[in-house]
């Protein structure tokens, strides 16, 4: 096969919940090769696991589904390749939804696959054994004091077993946990055919994936000098112009909003960064200070001169447990003096659930005053305005000590001071919370499977 050079990817989606019409604009403005879609943070697999747990059909991000059953037909008139974490912890399930809205569609010929063998969570004991600690990667803890409140465990995968999928013809490749630059990665390992020592071009992709994973972040999004961004209702989704050597340029398509500038680029760069020199991924350790970005036209950055190095043995492991309840209330307090007054708000709380024999440590009590400055205590002036937010909340361990902080709230309106004119939510109830646990495991003993199916 020729490698398409400049090779066009797309990300439409930089989590589950981002604008459905990220990609229906990608696949309708203009060319592209790949539509990548990230679904997954780490929170999410919990979530996912837990639906699934009510529902065995549920378990993935169910708006891909919908979204599909908007672009499928232009993709597959275009020849655009769809590939997105979409599949949680059900990819079976996931695209066997798929299937369905391509039968719908009345589209036929279209293959679709899986990338699997993240999911631990049922392995966890096994591979303990096998000598695999899990070992809090933060502070060091054992994974025995999570045990039993243990709801979800996902290995990163890299991006070979998405380069399979295509080497096998997927036109559609549904992950799991896979890393957020490997969505980006895996197609130019299939167009460029890279190999597992080809460091400096694997780095080059994973950089490409993490400048696009975020979607909008590196086209003006989320950005210090906002002001400078034009047409955010409109505003464009990057795109990567690959090319066999490393080299790429980000862009988005010609007359949709936002801007990509070597800052804007810069700036999505900077985004969850650890050590610079040793970005790790599963495939490679990337050294994002020899990055070189330089301008090249309207809307268009080079990036080059990246390089690269070989992987560790590890994969990283998201796990997440439940760590008790939470729930959080506000009130709107209005009129003179009203910092004061919602100051007042918060002690008559805590008094009057004292009073009833209930104390929260304060450790896991929570107090802002929204309007007065608090986002950015220390940073921004402090400010006495003619209107607050009070936002309150716990945690604990006690489902019934949370549940009943929850009913002193709503009744400030009318046994409170003056001013408190709105109670948004409803009584605020127990939620659980569910808490992250970083951790490794030997790449040995993780094995990715590839699954193929033709609708």
């Amino acid at each position: 096969m020729t490698p398409r050079s400049p090779l066009l990817i797309a990300n439409g989606q930089g989590f589950w919940g981002d604008s459905i019409l990220g990609p229906i604009r990608l696949v309708r403005e203009g060319p592209l090769h790949y539509l990548t879609l990230d679904y997954l943070a780490e929170v999410t697999m919990s979530i996912m696991q837990k639906l699934k747990s009510r529902n065995p059909g549920a378990g993935y991000a169910t708006d891909f589904i919908e979204m599909l059953a908007r672009i499928l037909p232009i993709c597959k008139e275009k020849g655009i390749k769809i590939i997105a974490s979409a599949g949680g912890v059900n990819s079976a399930a996931c695209m066997h939804a798929t299937g369905e809205v391509i039968k719908k569609l009345g589209l036929s010929g279209l293959k679709v696959a899986t990338v699997t063998g993240d999911d631990v969570l049922s392995r966890l004991t096994e591979l303990k054994q096998q000598g695999e600690s899990f070992k809090n990667l933060d502070d060091g803890r054992p994974l025995a004091e999570v045990a039993g409140k243990i709801t979800s465990a996902n290995a990163y995968l890299g991006a070979f077993p998405v380069a399979e999928a295509l080497n096998r013809g997927a036109d559609i490749v549904i992950c799991g946990r896979v890393t957020d630059p490997s969505l980006v990665l895996g197609p130019m390992i299939h167009e460029f055919g890279w190999q597992p020592e080809d460091f400096d071009q694997l780095a080059a992709g994973t950089v490409a994936g993490h400048i696009v994973e975020c979607g909008a972040q590196c086209t003006g999004a989320n950005y210090t000098n906002w002001h400078e961004i034009e047409d955010f209702a409109h505003i464009g989704y990057p795109i990567v112009e690959a090319h066999p050597g490393g080299e790429f340029f980000i862009t988005k398509h010609h007359g949709t909003g936002g801007k990509v500038s070597v800052d804007t680029v810069t700036s999505q760069l900077v985004y969850e960064m650890g050590d610079p020199r040793r970005y790790l991924t599963p495939d490679v350790i990337a050294d994002f200070t020899s990055i070189q970005l330089a301008p090249a036209g309207v809307d268009r950055v080079r990036v080059y001169g990246i390089k690269g190095a070989a992987p560790t043995k590890f994969l990283k492991v998201s796990v997440s447990y439940e760590s008790g309840y939470k729930a959080v209330g506000q009130l709107t307090i209005s009129g003179p003096e009203a910092l004061a007054k919602a100051r007042l708000c918060a002690e008559i709380i805590w008094k009057r659930l004292e009073f009833d024999g209930v104390t929260f440590a304060e450790a896991n009590k929570c107090v802002e005053f929204l309007g007065a400055g608090v986002c950015h205590e220390g940073i921004v002036p402090a400010m006495d305005p003619p209107e607050i937010v009070l936002r309150v909340g716990v945690k604990d361990k006690d489902k019934t000590k949370v549940n009943r902080f929850g009913m002193e709230i709503v009744p400030l309106v009318t046994s409170g001071p003056p001013g408190v004119t709105g109670f948004a939510g409803g009584r605020p109830k127990a939620t659980e919370i569910i808490s992250y646990w970083p951790a490794l495991v030997g790449k040995d003993k993780i094995e990715p499977h590839v699954e193929l199916a033709e609708f």
